[in-house]
């Protein structure tokens, strides 16, 4: 049976570590994104995140039930930063598309992170923040519940999955990535048009935007559709 999470106030009052640093749940998220950052899923473990911190790996279970938990606090957190700051402004399309594009850029800085929980449900605050502005953005604007919640999940499911794939691009050895964005280029623009007509014609704009995330262009498709449903509706 997991260990009971010591409430944060009980947490402050504990001695410092080894080296003088008082542990708490934000800082133990920013050491496990770091090392997320340098030594990529694999290199995430108790032990390594108890030596970075120079405490004893069973003290991280006074902050979290296990390295599960971490994962979701890791997650909520990236949320978190996508949300700091932002204020709506009353317009719905602008504030759609602003919240989208800040969760697809805070995931896709950490890339690492992202590939680990964009497909995870946190229950936690940030997450529960953001799903609130998302339903009250689309309420606001006029839609019933019923397409509310519809699109809802397809702007949630599309921002994530851009995310994750975007993320598992820049997680590739450097020389992978650079040989699957050549390809365009060494493999596409050279198909000659007899055999292959669509993709020679196309090839040199395929060799410019598939080298850059879709979810631009994902996101205002999906916004036109909501505008083509709020036209119906008024």
């Amino acid at each position: 049976m997991p260990k009971p999470v010591v409430p944060e106030e009980k947490r402050r009052r504990r001695r410092p570590t080894k080296s003088g640093t008082v542990l708490s749940e934000r800082l133990i998220v920013e050491t496990a994104l770091r090392m997320l950052r340098e030594h990529g899923s694999a290199g995430l473990t108790a032990r390594r995140l108890g030596l970075a911190l120079d405490a004893d790996p069973s003290t991280l279970y006074r902050y979290f039930r296990g390295m599960d938990d971490l994962t979701l606090a890791i997650g909520d957190a990236l949320i978190g930063r996508a949300l700091d700051g932002w204020q709506p402004t009353g317009e719905w399309r602008e504030d759609l598309r602003t919240v989208g594009l800040r969760i697809h850029a805070a995931y896709v800085a950490h890339p690492q992170a992202a590939v680990l929980t964009t497909n995870r449900v946190t229950g936690r605050a940030n997450e529960l923040a953001a799903d609130e502005a998302v339903l009250d953005i689309l309420r606001r604007a006029g839609l019933s519940l019923p397409d509310t919640v519809r699109i809802y999940h397809a702007f949630i499911d599309q921002t994530l999955a851009f995310a994750a794939l975007d993320a598992a691009s820049l997680t590739l050895p450097s020389d992978s990535l650079r040989a699957d964005e050549d390809m365009w280029r060494s493999t596409y623009a050279r198909l000659p048009r007899t055999t292959h007509p669509r993709i020679a014609e196309a090839a040199p704009l395929l060799a410019t935007r598939m080298v850059t995330s879709a979810y631009p262009t994902a996101l205002e498709m999906l916004l036109d559709s909501v505008n083509a449903q709020l036209e119906v509706v008024r």
